[in-house]
């Protein structure tokens, strides 16, 4: 199976695909969408990252798409940028037919480290260590990328919310206790 993750962002969109074949993963191409904040308007920005996806996409041909969860701005306008950028990046995959699976960074994380208050040093490290990449990238968008196929291999889908789970557990066991009284 050949997976591309999203790490969408308005200046730099990271992405990184890998294939995976038992729990053997391997890189296939890696890097980010970097566009200049200064000399392209907005809309040009979105247009440049939704068509450097789409390339990408289309040439190596991805069996799923994940893409991490907006989940924290500094301000108001920096979130709507960012889920605009989301969206474009939306686009492209949906215009291969691919429906990106969303993970939180807490679920990225914790899939490739243990730990989901991993720093991101950490999750760049695992990455390395788990796809044999010997060379550090250049920006952690490209590790963070990876880290979202790397946690979509290993999950296959979004894990359940923690407090689903522990809602699930206390209904398994108030169940278990009224079978036991009967």
């Amino acid at each position: 199976m050949r997976i591309i993750g999203i790490d969408p962002g308005s200046v730099v969109c990271g992405y990184g695909v890998i294939d995976v074949q038992g729990s053997t993963m391997t890189v296939v191409e890696c890097g980010v969408v970097q566009v200049k904040r200064r000399s392209t308007n907005f809309p040009g920005r979105l247009r440049e990252i939704h068509d450097r996806l789409h390339a990408v996409i289309a040439r190596t041909q991805p069996d799923a798409c994940a893409m991490e969860q907006v989940f924290y701005a500094k301000n108001v306008k920096s979130i709507v940028q960012l889920s605009h950028a989301r969206g474009v990046a939306m686009l492209a995959s949906a215009q291969h037919n691919l429906d990106p699976v969303e993970y939180t960074p807490m679920q990225v994380k914790r899939s490739v480290t243990g730990r989901g208050a991993a720093s991101k040093d950490q999750v760049a490290h695992m990455v390395q260590a788990i796809l044999g990449i010997s060379e550090t990238p250049e920006f952690h968008d490209t590790t963070d990328a990876l880290a979202v196929a790397i946690c979509h291999a290993v999950n296959g889908k979004p894990p359940e919310p923690i407090l689903k789970q522990r809602t699930n557990r206390r209904k398994a066991w108030a169940d278990f206790v009224r079978q036991q009284k009967s």
